[in-house]
């Protein structure tokens, strides 16, 4: 048997040649090679609900969701979704026939990108951008067209230029991908941005992507305004969200989408060739977490809030340039104040110099200029963590 020759073709197609290891994996070895607190990728270090957990043991025990459980999710859990978005948001959603259970929002988002987009389909997305947009895009075939969410230093926060949105929308565009509130960056997007969102949709009639897992994490004088609420987004619109970050229980991978029945059986299509089901017992868990009360919801949020004016006042006091996010459980900062100009390097230098572990922004832009100084902390860790953290980084100062 012969061995492959230099001249035989890269075993990794062309769409997907420019994406390797994930950032969030390269920078999770680095953190366990070396010891160090890992701020970099998104996850809880603490689980969430006692009687969550205790309903997955219990559905374990009782046999429901042990084998295969049905291809749409588990009638449990779709009722709870469409519960949950007419208790939130006044959505009335058919259990049945619009809602889609999946192996957490990734799979939701790859299931629908590569349901709905053509060969040569233009993709208008916010930039920066989760990294599993720009390879699910690539594998259906298509273009991504990135906005940029601009820094503005003098509110702390990046913003959203509508101009420019509409200058990316060409006769080739099938779907806009918003993501609110936005990860990175923790922008979460104004009631106005959103209606002229909606209103260029529907007057080139586009499909619209909301990736809304951070929905429940607002803080400030912010509000998660689903887009599918909007006049004439309902019909067009596949809405994404899961149970990981709300719930911190991110391992158990479930997610869902809401949409129109044609749209839901297209993405249907699709999915059922990927996972084609998942996470049978975690389910019925996730059914009955949807329906904790309110005061669950507001609780989870003021904590992250305290968590995140922890880690925010730590990393100014370390010399960080800080964008205060309105949204999600990360910091976006700059790391001009250090001299410092290429985040990857910094980043990948970070765990010894300092003990601690983050996420360069430059590797979620198109542009990689636009991030050049940008570098991303996760504040969703226990208190302790946070303040050792940032004791560690104040080590950048000396």
């Amino acid at each position: 048997m012969t061995g492959m020759t230099s001249t035989a073709r890269p075993f990794l197609n062309r769409r997907l040649a420019e994406f390797g290891t994930t950032i969030f994996a390269e920078m999770s070895a680095l953190a366990a090679s070396t010891g160090s607190i890992n701020l970099g990728q998104g996850f809880p270090d603490t689980d969430g609900p006692e009687e969550i957990r205790e309903a997955a043991v219990r559905a374990l025990r009782d046999g429901r969701g042990n084998q295969y459980p049905p291809g749409p999710g588990v009638p449990e859990l779709r009722t709870a979704i469409a519960g949950h978005q007419a208790r939130r948001y006044g959505l009335t959603v058919d259990p049945d026939t619009e809602v889609l259970v999946t192996a957490g929002a990734t799979e939701a988002i790859a299931a629908t990108l590569l349901a709905l987009l053509e060969p040569g389909d233009e993709v208008v997305a916010l930039e920066p951008y989760y990294d599993s947009y720009a390879a699910c895009i690539a594998m259906a075939g298509a273009t991504r067209v990135p906005v940029t969410l601009r820094p503005d230093p003098e509110r702390s926060r990046f913003r959203l230029d509508l101009d420019e949105l509409r200058a990316a929308v060409t006769d080739r565009t099938r779907l806009l991908l918003i993501n609110t509130p936005h990860n990175p960056t923790g922008t979460v997007l104004t009631r106005a941005e959103l209606t002229a969102i909606a209103e260029l949709a529907v007057e080139r009639n586009l499909l619209v992507v909301t990736d809304e897992v951070y929905e429940h994490l607002v803080f400030d004088d912010a509000e998660h305004i689903p887009l599918a609420t909007l006049p004439g987004m309902r019909e067009r619109t596949v809405t994404i969200s899961s149970a990981g970050k709300t719930f911190s229980f991110t391992g158990w991978k479930v997610g869902w989408l809401t949409a129109p029945p044609e749209l839901v059986a297209a993405v249907r299509s699709a999915k059922q060739f990927l996972t084609y089901v998942s996470s049978g017992p975690f389910q019925y868990a996730i059914a009955e977490a949807l329906r904790l009360p309110d005061s669950y919801f507001d609780t989870f949020r003021a904590d992250l809030l305290r968590k995140r004016d922890l880690l925010a006042d730590g990393l100014r006091a370390a010399g960080f340039e800080v964008y205060l996010p309105r949204g999600t459980y990360f910091i976006t900062t700059d790391i001009t104040p250090f001299g410092e100009k290429d985040a990857h390097t910094f980043c990948r230098t970070l765990p010894e110099r300092t003990g601690v572990v983050a996420i360069p922004n430059s590797v979620f832009y198109d542009d990689r200029e636009a991030g050049r100084t940008q570098v991303r902390f996760a504040f969703c860790k226990k208190d302790e963590v946070l303040t050792e953290a940032a004791d560690r980084l104040r080590r950048l100062n000396g």
